[in-house]
């Protein structure tokens, strides 16, 4: 094959640590019936990917190329596709779980889960925002319909989904609390947050009433004392399962909805988050970016569970990216 037939692609043969991540070269991918072909530019990195790199979960086939995020250009149309064209800039996420693949140099996925990528905002940007903000519009807005003057909580609200629900919550009126260690409360604030708890000495339980919804990436005991702190009729929306049994009687005594959401791909979606970001209501923090090939690096520094706002994955290798 010649290099137009090939891309580079960061694949893995075997489950484990991030050393499990190579590069590799593969097939370019043709579009079919109702597909793009994107050259892709940026590609966000979330933590279903390393969970995905270490256990498998929902896609366990080997070898695996990662990566859900896509912002990039369109290089060809497949059959049938009318809203976009060779060279249109665009952005989405490809369908989850099973349509993984961005952490390459081209993806080929259904035109309808892209959107035009918005003009004043670069690949690096629009890569970083896909799934995170596709999970929190679609557990705020989707799911818990939240409505101006309700109060939201927001737990890791300065991780990857909860920087961006903190933004969407406070683009719907809501009044926003968020938790997070003290040293990134002026971070959220900058965000928009309304109040914010230190995790590490306070207890949320104890200080929060009167919830109309609660956004809760961590699960365990997080999720089940926020039950808690709900008003009757409110609901937790979270991106993880529950383990306890006992979860939905509770739940009833107290008169509260609990919702756990798996982030789907999204025209209409990807189209609300791009007019939020041309609004100016939307953005996501970069804490750094890294060359495809160190996609190793990448995962192991987001393992770490210290980072603030998203990583990203890029095609060419331009250094960290502004806030």
């Amino acid at each position: 094959m010649t290099n137009t037939d090939t891309m580079r692609a960061i694949s893995q043969d075997t489950h484990g640590g991030p050393e499990v991540l190579k590069e590799v070269a593969l097939p370019r991918p043709v579009p079919g019936p109702s597909q793009i072909l994107v050259a892709v530019r940026a590609a966000g990195v979330n933590p279903t990917d390393w969970v995905h790199r270490a256990y498998g979960v929902f896609v366990d086939r080997l070898p695996l190329v990662l990566g859900w995020d896509v912002s990039g250009v369109v290089e060809a149309v497949g059959f049938g596709v009318t809203i976009f064209k060779p060279g249109d800039e665009v952005f989405g996420m490809l369908p989850y779980p099973y349509g993984v693949g961005s952490h390459a140099e081209y993806v080929t996925a259904p035109a309808r889960v892209f959107a035009h990528k918005p003009a004043g905002i670069d690949h690096v940007q629009a890569g970083a925002l896909p799934l995170a903000a596709l999970t929190a519009y679609q557990a705020l807005v989707d799911t818990a319909d939240v409505r101006p003057g309700q109060r939201v909580l927001i737990h890791a609200a300065a991780g990857g989904v909860g920087h961006l629900a903190v933004q969407i919550a406070k683009s719907r009126g809501a009044y926003v609390i968020g938790t997070a260690s003290a040293p990134k409360h002026d971070f959220l604030r900058s965000l928009g947050a309304d109040e914010v708890i230190d995790y590490r000495t306070a207890d949320f339980a104890e200080t929060m009433t009167d919830i109309d919804v609660v956004l809760d990436p961590l699960s365990g005991e997080t999720r089940a004392r926020s039950l808690d702190v709900l008003r009757p009729g409110g609901v937790l929306v979270s991106l993880l399962p529950g383990g306890d049994p006992a979860e939905a009687v509770k739940a009833a005594e107290l008169g509260v909805r609990v919702e756990t959401i798996l982030v789907e791909a999204d025209h209409a979606g990807m189209k609300a988050i791009a007019d939020l970001v041309e609004a100016g209501a939307l953005r996501a923090h970069i804490e750094t970016t890294f060359p495809l090939a160190e996609a190793a690096k990448a995962h192991a520094l987001g393992e770490t569970g210290r980072t603030t706002g998203k990583i990203v994955l890029v095609m060419e290798e331009t250094g960290p990216a502004p806030a």
